[in-house]
């Protein structure tokens, strides 16, 4: 009966959380989308906006702070917790993931092998381009631009660009 009822708040949780960022990124839909994250203990600052489509889970270790734009598709697991910076533009389907799987030795059960959990820090004026993924432990520096397609697997200095896989830095702004 106690997994019935697990399984059965999981499903309800995961099914409002859908419908709720499903809605258009009109300024209603927005402040309905912020108090959403901050009922669960989400830290959400002012004018932000949520494109359809994004996922954020679990919402409790999250701060976003003023004047973000979560494009389409966004994708952020905040186990690890995620802090998001001043006029930052999150571009489409990026994945922001501050869990991740361990890889066992040798041979070891990939199932079974546990999770690591860092925090993702991204300072202020940052620009991440579409289908990026910035994994767990990752700082991206204030006013740094992360190119489309790239995988960030170490922190990001300020006022630069980075790009490709794995990310590396391209030029200085």
């Amino acid at each position: 009966m106690r997994k019935t009822l697990k399984n059965f708040a999981v499903c309800s949780y995961e099914t409002l959380m859908f419908l709720v960022f499903s809605l258009p990124r009109h300024k209603i839909f927005n402040f309905i989308k912020s108090n959403y994250l901050r009922l669960q203990g989400a830290q959400v600052g002012k004018q932000v906006t949520f494109y359809p489509g994004i996922r954020i889970n679990p919402s409790m270790n999250i701060k976003i702070a003023d004047h973000v734009d979560l494009a389409w598709g966004v994708i952020i697991t905040t186990k690890g917790g995620v802090e998001i910076g001043e006029r930052t533009l999150i571009g489409y389907r990026t994945q922001i993931l501050s869990a991740n799987h361990v890889i066992p030795p040798n041979k070891g059960k990939i199932f079974e092998s546990g999770h690591t959990v860092k925090k993702i820090t991204i300072k202020n004026d940052v620009w991440i381009g579409a289908n990026c993924i910035i994994v767990a432990g990752v700082t991206i520096g204030e006013g740094a631009v992360v190119a489309a397609g790239s995988v960030v697997t170490k922190d990001v200095p300020p006022f630069t660009v980075v790009g490709g896989v794995p990310s590396k830095i391209i030029k200085k702004r």
